[in-house]
């Protein structure tokens, strides 16, 4: 009883400091990411909630995405994507599809476009292609009036540049892990310092920046506190982790799907760390089944939204929900209804996003809240 009272004394205590965004010792975090009575639990994702609610209210952002070449030239272990999986769905969506997927996803009511690829060596060995893309960046943006995430990998420098001068708003490039040993393990014959300077040099240039994380994929606690730490670092806009699902023809195909509670912790230590700043709840590991617990956790973006029938995939789970129409603005609107949440209009967006903006170039934040 005494060892129950001080674990809720000290929990209290955390929370209390994250409340006045005081900063969390390493000690401190690795106390929230490793609870495991449901009473804590659930008095950190009420934190978390509540954290998210000061600033962005009852909004909820969505993000339409187009997965628009699934070929890689990459081996990464995790990946069903990787260049030696014989099972992969591999495809290259033509000029006229993309802009047809984007076009339908603005009309669906999303506020921002993710255009998505693996390494596709057809665009790395041809810069030529890479700048046809940054001109699809132009229509896009002309045509839906909406931000555009660009999510190429690891991409010269002048093709990040060329993006940015298209209008792109976005540069995601996912670490997975900041702990480099892992790295190592993950992204086979892959440089983990240059992975990570993609991502300074797009801030340099005025891009913002999601950085992400995996987790069930062999790492431990201090692992991912690691990756907050850079998370925090980098001073990215949007962070966000996602469960390993072992996918057929991988080299980790036969590793056990973790329990989502780390995930679902590691999205309620990131909103206490980052209150102000995007966390996104993907519907490409568990599909729509898998969202509540993710926006209860206190995640405020819906990922991976995807226009049914059009041959597009996911990244995880690449055929989870997509046909069915679950993974539409349709699909997600009457579950974020029973949360007492509404999708966040696109000016409300902007809003945020023009904020976040101001603060890479000037340092000052207009702007507290959304709401």
């Amino acid at each position: 009883m005494v060892e129950q009272i001080k674990k809720q004394l000290d929990l209290e205590n955390i929370l209390t400091k994250a409340h006045r965004f005081q900063p969390l010792s390493r000690a401190e975090i690795k106390y929230l990411l490793t609870i495991d009575e449901e009473e804590q639990v659930q008095l950190l994702f009420t934190a978390a909630r509540d954290t998210r609610n000061k600033y962005f209210g009852n909004k909820v952002f969505l993000y339409g995405f187009v997965y628009f070449s699934t070929w890689c030239r990459n081996d990464c272990t995790f990946c069903f994507y990787g260049a030696s999986n014989s099972h992969s769905n591999r495809y290259r969506k033509n000029d006229q599809e993309i802009l047809d997927a984007a076009y339908r996803l603005a009309e669906s009511g999303v506020q921002l476009i993710d255009l998505t690829m693996g390494e596709d060596p057809f665009f790395f060995q041809n810069t030529e292609e890479f700048l046809k893309l940054a001109r699809l960046i132009e229509k896009i943006k002309k045509h839906t009036g909406l931000p555009v995430m660009i999510s190429p990998g690891a991409a010269p420098n002048e093709v990040i540049k060329a993006f940015k001068e298209a209008g792109a708003d976005w540069y995601a490039c996912y670490q997975e892990t900041h702990t480099p040993e892992l790295f190592n393990k993950l992204r086979l014959k892959q440089s983990y310092d240059f992975r990570l300077s993609k991502k300074h040099y797009a801030k340099e240039i005025g891009l913002l920046i999601e950085e992400g994380i995996l987790t069930g994929i062999g790492d431990t606690v201090d692992d991912v506190i690691n990756s907050l730490e850079k998370m925090r670092e980098l001073k990215a806009q949007q962070v966000r982790v996602m469960s390993f699902t072992p996918q057929k023809g991988s080299r980790m195909e036969n590793w056990e799907s973790p329990s989502r509670r780390r995930e679902l912790l590691s999205i309620a230590v990131m909103r206490l760390l980052f209150p102000n700043k995007l966390i996104p709840a993907s519907l490409d590991v568990d599909g729509i089944t898998g969202l509540q617990e993710r926006i209860m956790a206190g995640a405020n973006v819906v990922t991976s939204i995807i226009p049914p029938n059009t041959g597009l995939a996911g990244v995880s789970r690449s055929l989870l929900d997509i046909n069915e129409g679950f993974r539409t603005v349709e699909g997600v609107i009457p579950l974020l209804e029973i949360l007492g949440l509404i999708p966040a209009t696109v000016d409300e967006y902007s809003f945020w996003l023009n904020n976040e903006k101001n603060l890479l170039v000037t340092g000052v934040n207009l702007v507290s809240k959304i709401v």
